[in-house]
């Protein structure tokens, strides 16, 4: 299973970026980071649009979706690995997931997705959902292997 972040928004070096890499490195799934870009002065619900078709156009063909906003469902840790594991085991290829910019996702994107994931119900910067994202993945694949990193 391939794993794609699809993400608003360029990454600088830094800390959220350097953890990030960090927990991707950790992972047996094959993990790419791309991101999407809009660079023209739009109006908020013009830019979050936009960002929107960005990230739609940049999902590899047949992918598993799942866009993360504040308004989706929380799992917590062990449901995420079940989740996880379910598709590995059904042979889902490419499982995208999709983060949004400042203005956050646009409807279109929420209603491609096949779950829509919240990390919690707080506002977290763009840039440091990654390496949480990242780090929930590493942990599932903790859990689904019986790795004692992930304690209960």
């Amino acid at each position: 299973m391939r794993i794609h972040v699809i993400a608003v928004g360029r990454a600088r070096r830094g800390p959220a970026r350097e953890l990030f890499e960090d927990y991707c490195g950790r992972l047996s799934w094959p993990i790419a980071l791309k991101e999407v870009e809009e660079k023209r002065k739009l109006s908020a619900p013009e830019r979050k649009a936009r960002e929107g078709e960005l990230l739609l156009a940049a999902i590899p063909d047949g992918a598993t979706v799942v866009a993360l906003d504040a308004g989706g469902r929380a799992y917590d840790s062990a449901e995420l690995a079940k989740r996880l594991g379910d598709w590995r085991d059904r042979g889902v290829s490419d499982l995208a997931f999709l983060v949004g910019g400042a203005e956050g996702l646009a409807e279109p994107v929420t209603e491609t997705a096949g779950l829509v994931l919240s990390l919690g119900p707080m506002t977290w910067p763009h840039m440091l959902v990654r390496a949480m994202l990242a780090e929930q993945l590493f942990r599932a694949q903790s859990i689904l292997t019986g790795h004692p990193y992930h304690r209960e």
